[in-house]
């Protein structure tokens, strides 16, 4: 299953007051295991940046100046998250903001049942307690010592790994790899080899040997095969 993780950043906390995005940042994760497939876009707010906001996030009006409007992103934006379920903390902020834009373009809204909102997830797992993405990356034991700042992208990449963790689906691969690593052959690292209860017939002739002995002793003093024979 494909879904997209999903964070902005803003002016402020209202759209309906003209705040505006500044920021978008979405990572695809398939059968919840990040694929590597990002988008990223800086967006003009078309408005200045207060210093509230920007102590929050650091982007400031002069860096966010020369940067495209949602307009100019707005497809390729919706292109890259197609008709996935959007994974978001705090999903009910984020989306009004991005249907504030795509209602200044014309665009029909995100239908709120696309929605995965990991807040009301981590609410319902961890009541009574502070759920924000930090407090979540302390409690998951997820590096998130590079968010000095808010940022979209990495906020998303840190939410990604909340997420798995959140729903209990990297307990469920943890527990697929060691059915797969029981199964495979060994000679990798310390995979174990799986021993068959009715070996197989050998197939190797005496002819064969023989054959094979003649081959290795064209190939010089030392071939590495000769080691194989020897231990044979």
């Amino acid at each position: 299953m494909r879904e997209i993780v999903l964070d902005t950043e803003t002016t402020g906390l209202d759209p309906l007051r003209g705040d505006r995005l500044v920021e978008i940042g979405c990572v695809e994760i398939l059968n919840r295991m990040p694929t590597g497939q990002t988008f990223h876009r800086h967006i003009n707010p078309e408005r200045e940046v207060p210093a509230e906001a920007f102590a929050v996030h650091g982007l400031s009006s002069e860096f966010l100046a020369d940067k495209p409007l949602f307009a100019h992103v707005v497809d390729e934006f919706l292109e890259f998250i197609g008709d996935a379920p959007l994974v978001i903390h705090n999903a009910s902020f984020d989306i009004s903001f991005i249907n504030a834009e795509l209602d200044r373009v014309k665009m029909p809204p995100i239908a709120r049942e696309r929605l995965v909102d990991t807040l009301l997830l981590a609410r319902r797992k961890h009541p009574g307690v502070s759920n924000r993405l930090d407090d979540l990356c302390s409690r998951y034991a997820i590096d998130n010592s590079r968010r000095t700042k808010h940022g979209a992208l990495l906020d998303a990449e840190l939410l990604a790994e909340v997420y798995v963790d959140l729903i209990g689906a990297r307990q469920s691969q943890l527990i697929l790899a060691a059915e797969v690593r029981d199964v495979r052959v060994g000679g990798y690292g310390d995979m174990p080899r799986r021993q068959r209860e009715v070996p197989l017939a050998v197939r190797i002739t005496d002819e064969d040997r023989m054959a094979h002995r003649a081959f290795v002793a064209t190939l010089g003093d030392k071939p590495i095969w000769r080691d194989f024979l020897e231990a044979a």
